[in-house]
C-alpha cells in the first residue's frame, strides 16, 4: 500500500476535531482536553506595567485560541525552560544584542526571536512523536531516540518505519525453508550452518568469528532449539539503544549508539522495500533512493530503503567505518533473497556515530564471485564525501 502525508496542519486538524467535538491522542485532543487547557509551549513574551506575560499556545487548541497569561498563572517549568533556551540559542546565532526592546513603554521580543521560539517548540513536539511512533513500531526492546540540535528540521514526511523486508507485489522473500536443526544444545553435528556448508558464525560470547564474504546461517523457526541459542543473534533485533540525530557538517540525519559496542557485535539490521534490480537500478539513476543490492547469488533483487527501512536508512557513509555488511539467512535459504545484517568492526564508544562503508572496497575478498553482493548500488550523481576521515576518497561513489 502506498500512503500520501496529510496535507492540512496540525492546527486546521485540531480545530476540526473540536468543531465535531471528535477525540485525537495523536493531536493531543483527549477526553481531558477537550474541556480543560494544558500549555502546549509558550510563543512569546512581553512586560506591560511592569507584569510578564507570555503568549500561551493550549495542547489540543488551534492558534487561534492562543491567549497572553501572567507568569503566575504558569505551572509549565520546563517549557518556560524550553522558551528561555530557545530564544537564547537564537540570540548566540544571529549575534542578536539585546533581548527586549521598548515601545510605548511595551517590552517585547523582537518577531524573528519569537519565530524562532515558536519553531523550535513545534519542533521538539514533531520529534517527540516521531520517537513515540519508532518505539511503538519497532519489535527489539532497545530505545530509540531522536535529537537535534543543529537546526528546524523535523521528521522526514515520507518515511515509514518497518521491521523486516516489504517485499514488491509479486515478489515473495520467505520460502526454501522447511525444516530445522535437531539440535538441544546448539551447535551440534548438524546444526543449520553446518547442514548449509558453513562454519558456526558467532562464539558462545554471541560475538562474530567468521571473515568478510561469508555467509551466516541462523537457526530458524523450526529448529528444536529455544530462543536462548547461541546461533539466534539477527533475528532478536538490535540490542542497543540508538539516537537518530542531525548531524552539524551537512550529512543530514545519523544515527549513533548510546552504549558501547563490543568488537564483532551486531548492531541492526538493513531492511527496505525488496524490488526487481533493474527497477532499483532505474530508481538509481535518478539519484534518489536508497539501494542495497542483493546479488548474492544473482542479479535479481535490490533493498531500496528510501520510503520503508529501520533505523539503518538513516546511517551515514564513512570511507573507514565502524560498521561491517554480512549477508544473513534464516527463515529463508533463497540466495537471491539474504537479509544484510550491520556488525561492529571494532569497539564504538558510548554517543559514537554509526557509519559503514557505502562502497564496501577494502573490506571484503574482492575476488570471490559474491563480493558485489555486499555492496550497496552506486549512485550514478558523484556525491562529496563529508565522512571526515583520514582516508576519505573523496567522493560516495
Amino acid at each position: 500500500a502506498w500512503y500520501v502525508p496529510c496535507l492540512a496542519s496540525l492546527e486546521t486538524l485540531q480545530e476540526l476535531c473540536r468543531k465535531e467535538n471528535l477525540r485525537c491522542k495523536s493531536i493531543g485532543i483527549t477526553k481531558r482536553s477537550l474541556k480543560s487547557y494544558e500549555v502546549e509551549y509558550l510563543c512569546d513574551y512581553k512586560v506591560e506595567e511592569g507584569k510578564e506575560y507570555y503568549l500561551v499556545k493550549w495542547k489540543g487548541w488551534p492558534e487561534s485560541s492562543n491567549t497572553w497569561e501572567p507568569e503566575k498563572h504558569l505551572n509549565c517549568p520546563l517549557l518556560l525552560q524550553n522558551f528561555l533556551s530557545d530564544k537564547n540559542e537564537y540570540l548566540s546565532r544571529v549575534s542578536e544584542g539585546k533581548t527586549l526592546k521598548v515601545r510605548n513603554h511595551i517590552k517585547a521580543l523582537k518577531p524573528a526571536i519569537a519565530d524562532y521560539v515558536v519553531k523550535k517548540a513545534k519542533q521538539r513536539i514533531a520529534l517527540q512523536r516521531w520517537k513515540e511512533e519508532l518505539n511503538r513500531k519497532k519489535n527489539h526492546k532497545a530505545m530509540i531516540l531522536v535529537e537535534n540540535t543543529v537546526d528546524l528540521e523535523g521528521p522526514p514526511l515520507d518515511f515509514y518505519y518497518i521491521n523486516e523486508y516489504k517485499p514488491a507485489p509479486g515478489i515473495n522473500v520467505l520460502n526454501g525453508i522447511t525444516t530445522g536443526c535437531e539440535c538441544a544444545d546448539c551447535p551440534a553435528e548438524k546444526c543449520c550452518p553446518k547442514e548449509a556448508g558453513f562454519i558456526l558464525a558467532y562464539n558462545k560470547h554471541k560475538k562474530l568469528t567468521i571473515q568478510p564474504g561469508l555467509p551466516i546461517y541462523e537457526c530458524n523457526s523450526y529448529c528444536r532449539c529455544g530462543p536462548d541459542c547461541p546461533n539466534r543473534i539477527v533475528q532478536k533485533g538490535t540490542p542497543y539503544s540508538l539516537c537518530i540525530f542531525r548531524t552539524s557538517n551537512g550529512r543530514g540525519w545519523g544515527v549513533k549508539t548510546l552504549q558501547k559496542i563490543k568488537t564483532n557485535s551486531f548492531v541492526m539490521e538493513y531492511v527496505g522495500e525488496v524490488c526487481i534490480y533493474l527497477l532499483g537500478q532505474l530508481y538509481d539513476n535518478q539519484g534518489n533512493t536508497y539501494l542495497f543490492d542483493l546479488d548474492y547469488d544473482s542479479d535479481e533483487f535490490t533493498v531500496d530503503a528510501a520510503r520503508y527501512g529501520n533505523v539503518s536508512h538513516f546511517v551515514n557513509h564513512s570511507c573507514d567505518p565502524n560498521l561491517q555488511v554480512f549477508n544473513v539467512f534464516i527463515d529463508n535459504l533463497d540466495l537471491r533473497l539474504p537479509r544484510i545484517a550491520l556488525f561492529s568492526t571494532r569497539t564504538i564508544k558510548a554517543g559514537e556515530e554509526l557509519t559503514f562503508d557505502y562502497q564496501m572496497k577494502g573490506s571484503i575478498d574482492l575476488t570471490s564471485d559474491s563480493a558485489d553482493g555486499l555492496s550497496p548500488s552506486k549512485k550514478r550523481i558523484r556525491t562529496v564525501c563529508k565522512c571526515g576521515a583520514v582516508c576519505c576518497r573523496g567522493y560516495l561513489n
